[in-house]
Order: C-alpha cells, then sequence, then structure tokens
C-alpha cells in the first residue's frame, strides 16, 4: 500500500514539473507578440487654414445730433429704442428772437422797394430836366452858328453848362436806383438767412436709425453747435444698425488674402447664429505699432437681431489648397528637428518617413515631399514604443473627430 502511494505522489510531481514547463513556454511567447497599432490611410482633399480674428460689432454710422441754433425744446418726438426714418421729425425749437429778425428783414426789403420807387421817380424828373436844358442848348447854339454876333457866346456857355449839370443828375439818379436794387437784394439774402436758420428750429432724422441716448427733454435749452465747445448738448443720438461693421485687426501676413467683396461667415457665440458678411473696405496699410491691417466687414442686420458692441468671430482664409496628399494631424510626430509620419509596410514593418509640411488646419495636414503617396497607412496615436523596422499588427480605424484615437 505503501508502495503504491509513493508511486502515485511520484507521478504527480512530474505532471506539476511539465504543467510549469509549459507555462514558461507560454509566457516565453507572450512577450514577443506582435503588437497592434492604429493606423489611417493617407488620402488626397481639399485643405484651407483660417485665421480666426475677434471683433465687436459697431453701428455702420453713428451721429449725435446737434441743433444749428440755440433754444429751448418746444417737443420732442422720440426716446431710447425708437427706430426713425430718414427726415422724420426728431425735435423743434422755439426762438422768438429770430422772429424778430425775420419781420426786420421784411421791413428792409420794403423801405429800399419804396426808396428805389422814389429813385425811379427822381430820374424821370432828371431826364425830363436834361431834355429841356439840352434843347435850350441845342437852339442857341443853332442861332450863334447862322447868326454871328446876334448871341452873347456867354449865354451860349450858360446854356450848355446847364445841360452839363442837367445830363450829371441823370447818372446820380441812375445811380440811386442801382444802390436801392442793391439794398434789396442784400435785404432779401439777409431775410433768406433768417429763414433758413430758422428750419433749423425743426431737427430732422439725418439716416434711418435707432435712438440710442436721449440728452436733452422739453424746456432744456440748447446751445447751438457750430463750435467746439463742451457746453453744446447733442439733442439725440442716433445709429444704423441695419447694416453692421466690423473691424478686424488682420496681422501683416494675412493682408495679401484679403480682397474686397469676399464672402466671410460670421459667428455670434451670444446668439448661437452665424450670419453672412463681406469684405467691405480696408485701409490699405500695415500699422506700424500693431502690424496689422484695419479691415472692415459690413453684416447686414434687417432685423435688428444683433447689437453694436456684441463679440463675434470671423474665419479669415489665409491658405487654400485643392486636392493634395494629406494625412491626420494626429499622424504627424513633431517631436524631433523636422515632422515626420510612421508608416505600416504591407509587409508589417514600421517606417519612419521624414516629410515637409504644406498647409495645417486642426484636423489634417497636407505632405508637401517625402517617400509617401496615397493610400500609405499611416500610424495614429501614442508611437512611444515604435522604431524604425519594428513589427506591428495595424487597424484600420476612421477618425470622427480632432480627437486623437486611443491606442
Amino acid at each position: 500500500m505503501n508502495r503504491l502511494f509513493s508511486v502515485a505522489v511520484i507521478l504527480l510531481a512530474s505532471l506539476i514539473v511539465s504543467c510549469a514547463r509549459h507555462s514558461v513556454v507560454e509566457a516565453s511567447q507572450t512577450g514577443v507578440e506582435t503588437p497592434t497599432v492604429a493606423v489611417v490611410q493617407a488620402t488626397r482633399a481639399d485643405l484651407s487654414s483660417d485665421l480666426v480674428l475677434t471683433a465687436e460689432f459697431e453701428p455702420f454710422q453713428e451721429v449725435d445730433v446737434m441743433a444749428k441754433v440755440s433754444g429751448y425744446i418746444k417737443a420732442i418726438k422720440v426716446d431710447i429704442g425708437d427706430r426713425v426714418k430718414e427726415g422724420q421729425l426728431l425735435a423743434t425749437l422755439e426762438i422768438p428772437e429770430m422772429q424778430d429778425d425775420l419781420t426786420r428783414a421784411a421791413a428792409a426789403i420794403d423801405e429800399a422797394s419804396a426808396e428805389l420807387a422814389t429813385a425811379r421817380d427822381e430820374l424821370q424828373r432828371a431826364e425830363s430836366a436834361h431834355d429841356m436844358a439840352h434843347l435850350s442848348y441845342s437852339r442857341l447854339l443853332d442861332v450863334s452858328k447862322r447868326e454871328k454876333g446876334l448871341v452873347p457866346q456867354q449865354d451860349v456857355d450858360e446854356v450848355h453848362s446847364r445841360d452839363l449839370v442837367a445830363e450829371a443828375q441823370v447818372a446820380a439818379a441812375k445811380s440811386h436806383i442801382t444802390a436801392c436794387e442793391q439794398r434789396i437784394r442784400v435785404s432779401q439774402a439777409d431775410q433768406a438767412r433768417v429763414k433758413t436758420l430758422l428750419q433749423y428750429g425743426t431737427i430732422t432724422a439725418p439716416f434711418t436709425g435707432v435712438v440710442t441716448k436721449r440728452y436733452a427733454n422739453t424746456g432744456s435749452l440748447i446751445q447751438a453747435g457750430t463750435a467746439s465747445q463742451s457746453q453744446a448738448m447733442p439733442v439725440i443720438q442716433l445709429s444704423e444698425n441695419s447694416l453692421l461693421r466690423l473691424a478686424l485687426p488682420v496681422p501683416e501676413s494675412a493682408v495679401p488674402m484679403i480682397h474686397l467683396g469676399e464672402p466671410l461667415d460670421v459667428r455670434v457665440s451670444a446668439l448661437n447664429r452665424t450670419f453672412p458678411g463681406r469684405v467691405a473696405r480696408f485701409s490699405d496699410k500695415v500699422d506700424q505699432a500693431t502690424r496689422t491691417m484695419k479691415t472692415e466687414v459690413d453684416v447686414p442686420n434687417p432685423t435688428l437681431i444683433l447689437v453694436p458692441g456684441m463679440y463675434a468671430e470671423v474665419d479669415l482664409v489665409t491658405q487654400q489648397r485643392r486636392n493634395v496628399l494629406s494625412v491626420p494631424a494626429e499622424a504627424v510626430d513633431g517631436s524631433g528637428s523636422s515632422a515626420r509620419v510612421y508608416t505600416v509596410q504591407p509587409s508589417g514593418t514600421v517606417r519612419i518617413v521624414p516629410v515637409r509640411l504644406g498647409v495645417e488646419t486642426a484636423r489634417s495636414a497636407e505632405i508637401l515631399s517625402g517617400d509617401l503617396k496615397e493610400g500609405d497607412s499611416v500610424v495614429v496615436g501614442s508611437r512611444a514604443s515604435l522604431k524604425d523596422g519594428s513589427k506591428v499588427q495595424p487597424k484600420t480605424i476612421s477618425l470622427a473627430s480632432d480627437s486623437p484615437p486611443k491606442s
């Protein structure tokens, strides 16, 4: 019995040793197992690089509506937030002294007109007197020529003198008429000036817009806004918000890509919406302090959903390439002195390929040069344990987002 027990123990020990050797062999084989790596294929695509610029919306035009003449606010028809049309009445001023100026100008015209009528009568009398004096001189001169010595020469000279005096009186009467006509013109010009100033007592909207500020109320004294005086107070502030401006500081490197009329998408995060815009104007000069060029984008705002002061972002396309060889951005290793990608050959061998990059976007990079062609498998994700010539098991994946795939 003991002998049989000893034989069983020996057989059990042999079995344990055999299992241990088998486990060691399996562990050894597991240590050299080929690792699996995620790969994607190099493809051709259209790439463009964007420059994101941020700015605040500004009214297309904004003005403080001033009064041309001084006066008291008789009535103000608008308030903050009111939408007005071009030419719409905003306020009226009360200017009593200007009515007096208008009456004075009309009286000056009447006075000059009456004096003109008197001058014309004087001209008629002077012309009549001149005709009589000239006729007398002509007759007396004719007799003195025909009958020598009949008429003394002194008498002829006196009649001639009276003729010349009458002629001078005619000329003076004509000059008086001209002076009266000029006085009438001056008075009429003064009357027109007063009427023009009186029209400034009615303040109208210079353009269609929104009232953004109101400075005055009924009874407020408004100074004439014709001089740069601090006490001159506007009536209202008017903004044209149906069309807004975005003043973008475009970097010097992107200036050649700016073109008038180019359409742009304007993102407004506060509204979570995108609006169409276009490049309307630019300064055509790079600011020496900031090395940027002021570029204005016009954004239509017919419903006034956009409000001046809101922040907006614009994607400015700086480069655009068509049908170029590209790889995902995760496939590019830029840790060395030059960019490179890890390719997997059909035999399952890793090959490190130096490349030169072109346009780079958030997801892809253009391959300008390097031993890489369309359809080659490139490694994405972790490449820390990979070396040139390493054996790997490639697994093709699809990248659906900018996030790098997990290995």
